[in-house]
């Protein structure tokens, strides 16, 4: 298997609901929302086996200082394969000089992070107000 990695934005609404959903994610319900936050992103990164979307990574940013990675997925029959970590090292080169890079991970996930170069804030605590309406 060879899998490709593309820096694109322009991705149809079903195979981002695919890969979304595939990761239980809730966003993938709202394919139309989702095709304009990925393509309003500052970067994006994905992975491909051949025509087929199986990983994706996203930033947003000031464009200067602070870069903040808000997506990274991988369909679950691809993980463990090193397409995350590749995802992940294509944003830090990319955003090399920023002062601060930063991403807000699920419990679960810290050693994943841990393993590409981030530290756990002390004395910080992420915060939201989430909200979606169809």
């Amino acid at each position: 298997m060879e899998i490709k990695y593309k820096n694109i934005k322009d991705f149809n609404e079903k195979e981002l609901q695919e890969l979304f959903l595939s990761v239980e994610w809730d966003s993938g319900n709202y394919p139309d929302k989702l095709k304009k936050a990925i393509s309003n992103s500052h970067r994006v990164y994905s992975a491909w086996n051949n025509e087929k979307l199986v990983g994706l990574i996203n930033s947003l940013s000031d464009g200067v200082m602070t870069v903040y990675f808000h997506y990274l997925l991988v369909m679950p029959e691809y993980h463990s394969i090193g397409i995350g970590k590749e995802l992940v090292n294509l944003m830090l080169e990319e955003y090399k000089d920023f002062a601060r890079k930063v991403v807000i991970a699920y419990d679960r996930e810290v050693e994943f992070y841990k393993k590409c170069g981030f530290e756990v804030g002390e004395d910080k605590s992420p915060m939201f107000v989430t909200y979606l309406k169809t």
